[in-house]
């Protein structure tokens, strides 16, 4: 953009008015020349004597603004905003006052406003005076070019493709028809003006067809059209070659397709030493390749290389910072001392982002906790960067759980200690009584640690900050159009880093998710879903049992809840009711015939990059996610018996909870029982008076024998009959941990 800055800012001072005098204009042309030379001195000098020929006129006060931030090196940029605003105040026009903008001169004095709100990120305020200055364009002239491409840019940072084709083909049109014209142009002037003012078009038009191309790749990366994605590269490499910004792009849409292998090796064969300096463009290219290769890494499931390439990207941005003085004595404040155009060029939050996301799938939960809580002071409006705080709260506290469910076949989690010798020696069973503890005592909830109390507000703030349910807009809306994992850049596929995790359309119909893409209807029904279960598990672990049956409740009345989540939503109703002594409305929940899915997926047609993945379970450590986690149907409602058996036991039914634990021993291994059915198991031969039965289960860690020694061999065929009534047994899997005694 700093080019379109250079171009229409420079224009200001070759614009005349109509009633000028020939001395008038004469002093503006020579101003406009020495500005153009770079003779910022000379050009003001010109524009102080044009000023007291003529006091009125405010766009020679705005081309003096003008001037000045270029003899600054453009690092006024607070200053001419002011200026800026100072004038529009004097004209009495506003950017809604569609009148004042007939006037060309009033429109270059928004224009510059809007590449200034561009450069501060403020791209919402960009884009309403960018599409009001659209209504009001001259064809072929090279200000309409710069506001539709400064438009195009915006339109892509804010994830809205459709809208960056539909300009570009608005520009291609005028291409064409430009060219026709200025044909026909040479009969109203003299031969020799015709020829340079058509050879002048043709020139500016050919120079904006590699960008055009690299804008039209970018707009169908983030709409995932491959074909016409295809079709674009080829013409983005015929007329920009091997540059840095071609080859960023090619890399950036074989990724997409899955050919990784391809992405890596395109981007390694960029020049990127030969692409000028953030200072120049605004854009640090050693900073976009590490996390590029990071992006990608992670995709492979290579989640330590990943981490690697991250923070060679966080370094290589540090280090651009430090060279452009940014934050460094709190100048980035009022935008002073450092060039506009790099303004932009600090990325460190979106690469925060994608560390803490990398984090997380590593299993370092609080590593990652610390990066995102860094990311969410900026994108504080993300529901999706909460509910990941809260998944790094819920990895950093249940470590203990996860190590012992590594280790199920051992007594480790049954057997606490054994005291006594001889006729005295006593077993003593470990007590599971491990929920409902204060984790962070003495402390305020609301201090930023990675606490379960502090994971209750995280979701609390990510259910806030999706919309309401009555959306009756949202079913109008197309759902044709994918868009891509990586927000684009003018030199990369993934500027905006957020690549782990994309989805999006266009802005103001989806939930915007900075600084990842926005998220459609589907995607905001799911994310709901997986933040309620979260919520539930999150108020069980505090001992808030109303809440966590309220979250239950809540997500089990969803409408597109995925079969993972509702399986876990009447395991957490259950428990929830259970401790508050509604063991009846418990068991309705633990009905086996309950459980009829557990598929992982969520219900879109997103392409599987990774980070979206802990939203579909509670809990998010990772590689480990699958070890506790029943991947079958089977195994889903062998874990629903043994919690009714649970449940049977707190009502005194020993003889049904005995039938529901046997019943789901046989539907799973035995290896793969867990800790909290052999201790019920062993309260159940205790209640029975079975005193060496009981031992014998604890020795031997198994259910199974138990149920062989209680029947004699000619009762064996009668055992089997309760398990009847259960849906036909599967293949066993693993299983999880929620259970209550």
């Amino acid at each position: 953009m700093a080019e379109n800055t250079e171009q229409n800012e420079a224009k200001h001072d070759s614009s005349s008015s109509p009633g000028m005098t020939d001395q008038e204009k004469e002093v503006a042309a020579s101003a406009y020349e020495s500005f153009s030379a770079g003779k910022y001195e000379e050009s003001l000098k010109h524009l102080e004597a044009l000023q007291e020929l003529n006091k009125e006129d405010y766009k020679i006060t705005m081309n003096k603004a003008v001037v000045k931030f270029y003899k600054s090196g453009q690092t006024t940029t607070g200053i001419l905003k002011q200026s800026l605003m100072a004038m529009k105040n004097q004209v009495h026009t506003s950017a809604e006052d569609a009148d004042g903008l007939d006037d060309v001169e009033n429109s270059l004095l928004y224009y510059n406003q809007a590449i200034i709100h561009y450069h501060m990120r403020q791209f919402s305020e960009a884009i309403s005076i960018g599409e009001r200055l659209y209504q009001f364009l001259e064809p072929f002239e090279k200000f309409a070019q710069a506001v539709c491409f400064l438009l195009v840019d915006l339109y892509l940072l804010t994830f809205q493709p459709e809208k960056a084709l539909h300009l570009l083909a608005v520009l291609d049109k005028l291409s064409v028809q430009g060219g026709n014209k200025n044909g026909k142009g040479e009969n109203n002037t003299s031969n020799k003006d015709g020829a340079n003012q058509k050879a002048e078009f043709t020139a500016m038009i050919e120079a904006a067809k590699s960008k055009m191309h690299q804008y039209k790749v970018r707009a169908y990366i983030q709409m995932k059209s491959s074909k016409a994605c295809k079709r674009e590269i080829k013409s983005v490499m015929n007329t920009a070659g091997n540059s840095a910004p071609s080859l960023f792009l090619k890399s950036n849409f074989e990724y997409l397709r899955g050919n990784y292998r391809k992405a890596v090796k395109l981007l390694n064969s960029s020049n990127i030493a030969e692409h000028p300096g953030p200072i120049k463009t605004g854009e640090c290219v050693r900073c976009m390749f590490w996390n590029n290769l990071g992006c990608i890494h992670f995709a492979m499931g290579k989640h330590n290389l990943g981490i690697f390439y991250f923070k060679k990207a966080l370094q290589e941005n540090d280090h651009t910072c430090a060279q452009l003085g940014d934050g460094s004595n709190g100048q980035s404040k009022t935008f002073t001392g450092i060039p506009m155009c790099a303004l932009l060029a600090n990325k460190r939050y979106e690469l925060l982002y994608n560390c803490g996301i990398q984090l997380l799938h590593i299993g370092r939960p609080l590593a990652a906790f610390e990066c995102l809580m860094e990311a969410v002071q900026v994108y504080h409006s993300n529901p999706r960067l909460w509910l990941r705080l809260a998944e790094c709260c819920i990895s950093a506290n249940k470590g203990g759980s996860e190590q012992e469910s590594k280790g199920l076949p051992c007594k480790k989690g049954i057997v606490q200690s054994i005291v006594g010798q001889g006729y005295h020696r006593k077993i003593v069973l470990a007590s599971q009584s491990t929920q409902n503890t204060i984790y962070s005592e003495g402390q305020s909830a609301a201090i930023p640690v990675a606490s379960m109390e502090f994971a209750a507000i995280c979701l609390r703030n990510a259910l806030l900050l999706l919309p309401e349910h009555q959306q009756q807009q949202d079913t109008k809306t197309e759902t044709g159009s994918k868009t891509s994992s990586q927000s684009g850049s003018t030199e990369s596929g993934s500027e905006n880093s957020d690549a782990c995790s994309g989805k999006g359309q266009e802005a103001d119909k989806f939930l915007s998710a900075a600084p990842s893409s926005p998220l459609r209807k589907q995607e905001v029904e799911n994310l709901r879903c997986s933040i309620l279960a979260c919520s539930a598990y999150v108020a069980l672990a505090l001992g808030d049992n109303l809440m966590a049956l309220n979250h239950a409740e809540k997500l089990l009345h969803q409408t597109k809840v995925s079969g993972s989540l509702k399986f876990l939503g009447h395991l957490y109703a259950a428990e929830a009711l259970i401790s508050l002594d509604r063991i009846s409305d418990a068991i309705a929940h633990l009905n086996p015939e309950n459980v009829s899915d557990v598929s992982m997926g969520v219900l879109t047609s997103e392409q599987d990059q990774g980070s979206e993945k802990g939203d579909d379970t509670v809990e998010s450590p990772g590689k480990q996610t699958p070890m506790c986690y029943p991947s079958s149907v089977t195994s889903a409602r062998a874990m629903m018996l043994f919690n009714l058996g649970s449940a049977y036991c707190l009502r005194s039914e020993y003889e049904k909870a005995r039938k529901c634990l046997h019943q789901a021993a046989s539907m799973v291994n035995t290896k793969e029982i867990p800790p909290e059915a052999i201790l019920l198991g062993v309260y159940l031969e205790l209640q029975n008076g079975n005193t060496q039965l009981a031992l014998q289960i604890i020795k031997r860690n198994q259910l199974l024998p138990s149920a062989v020694q209680r029947v004699s061999p000619d009762s064996r065929k009668k055992s089997i009959q309760p398990f009847q009534s259960v849906q036909p047994i599967q293949l066993p899997s693993s299983f999880t941990q929620v259970q209550r005694k």
